[in-house]
């Protein structure tokens, strides 16, 4: 009876806990437009046949509940986008599950990693103002040592503060602002003139400047990642959005050798002491393992290996040797840079076909893999469905054909033979009986007659 007891007490603490989880939630509908103003949202648009929905669901609610225990103003919601197709239109959502931040009349697009912490940061970062205050040097140190890239404006009111401070609400869904007054930096800091935009990474401090480096949104877009980074599929994504060429070290970090070493090494000095070159068109980084990279580009690349890759047109450079030494590695780019490199792939109509037929091979490889019947009842049904298709054609003309050559077999006569045949018929009825027949049949009489006579 007491077991009986605690499982049933157990049952309802469990459903009221998971109530209470999903009350962190909130299901949306076509009321959300009216009433959303007031409120900024974390909203989850999903289909509800979607693999990757279900799969975010679980983070969802745990985004919920770290949002609400933390006092975060962020109010987390779900919508199914295809009962309200037409909101979710209006949202600009395209595809499953698309997560965004509703802000005002603004609405910002998550791109990070379905994770919970990701998501979290996000949605505290936007949530916030675009432009955070530096008020003392103590909390200055304090946010060098929490971000690896931090833009920072110094000075007062001018029209770099304005653009400034437009760029920073198009950008925020990537990375935090800051300003400060001038005493607050460090003393071993000197700034050629104010007002400035800096960015503090790699253990140094960048000034931008309008003349060499065009507009600030580009600056800031392409000096938002360190100088040298790991990177996997989806900062390589990120990376295509700064028009940069993506130089990187293609390594085994499982099973780890000195070539793999020493090439990591060279990418390292070479995005450090060669910066004033190549920033502005390059990022550096090394990348854990050849699967992603031959994806992309439908071939086999060695490991460990050198890899240059357009993201934009999906073209990519091999170096023509082995990289042996840093002057190796700085031609081989340089080449790049200049034109002089060999460019391999491309986006082009031929690329695309191969594209299309790599990815559907890739696809049915990846079935059968996972799982075998499966793959054999989607692809062999169709393809045995068509074959039979395909034999009753065949043997339906072959049958007919085989037929008509029997009737004229037994008629005797080819085709050339039966048409001579009837002109040689119709000649006949126009002419009439010959004469020579006619005087033979009136000359022969019965053997009866001529006994009479």
């Amino acid at each position: 009876m007491a077991e009986v007891k605690a499982s049933l007490i157990c049952g309802v603490v469990a459903a009221f806990l998971s109530s209470a989880v999903l009350a962190f939630v909130e299901d949306l509908d076509d009321t959300f437009k009216d009433t959303r103003v007031n409120d900024i949202w974390l909203v989850d648009f999903y289909a509800p046949w979607c693999g990757y929905c279900k799969k975010l669901e679980p983070v969802w609610y745990d985004v919920g509940v770290e949002l609400r225990s933390s006092g975060s103003p962020v109010r987390v919601g779900k919508m199914d986008a295809t009962a309200y197709s037409g909101m979710a239109s209006e949202f600009g959502v395209r595809g499953y599950p698309t997560i965004k931040l509703l802000k005002g009349d603004l609405a910002y697009n998550y791109k990070g990693p379905r994770t919970k912490d990701d998501i979290v940061e996000f949605a505290n970062r936007v949530a916030g103002p675009a432009v955070r205050a530096l008020p003392s040097k103590q909390m200055f140190e304090h946010m060098m040592k929490r971000h690896d890239v931090l833009f920072v404006y110094v000075g007062g009111e001018s029209p770099l503060k304005e653009k400034y401070n437009d760029v920073a609400s198009e950008l925020i869904v990537y990375t935090y602002f800051f300003s400060a007054s001038e005493d607050v930096l460090p003393e071993s800091m000197s700034l050629p003139e104010l007002p400035a935009v800096v960015v503090f990474k790699d253990g140094a401090y960048f000034t931008y400047d309008e003349y060499e480096d065009g507009s600030l949104s580009s600056w800031v877009n392409k000096e938002r990642f360190q100088g040298y980074l790991q990177i996997d599929g989806f900062t390589l994504y990120e990376l295509g959005e700064t028009g940069k060429l993506v130089a990187i070290a293609v390594i085994d970090e499982k099973d780890p050798t000195e070539e793999s070493g020493r090439l990591k090494a060279l990418i390292q000095r070479v995005a450090k002491e060669y910066r004033e070159h190549f920033n502005r068109d390059f990022q550096f980084g090394h990348m854990d393992g050849n699967d992603y990279i031959n994806s992309l580009i439908m071939g086999e690349v060695t490991v460990p290996s050198v890899i240059i890759l357009n993201t934009s047109n999906e073209q990519y450079f091999l170096p023509g040797e082995p990289i042996e030494t840093m002057e190796q590695l700085v031609q081989f780019i340089s080449g790049v840079l200049n034109g002089s490199a060999q460019a391999y792939g491309g986006d082009g109509i031929i690329q695309r076909i191969k594209r299309v037929a790599f990815d559907a091979r890739s696809t049915i490889m990846s079935v059968f893999r996972s799982s075998p019947l499966l793959g054999c009842f989607l692809f062999g049904l169709p393809l045995g469905v068509i074959s039979l298709m395909c034999y009753g054609i065949c043997t339906a003309e072959s049958d007919d054909g085989s037929d008509d050559m029997d009737a004229l077999k037994r008629e005797g006569l080819t085709d050339e033979e039966e048409e001579e045949e009837e002109e040689r018929q119709r000649a006949a009825e126009l002419e009439g009986p010959d004469e020579g027949e006619e005087e033979e049949d009136v000359g022969e009489k019965d053997p009866e007659e001529k006994k009479t006579d």
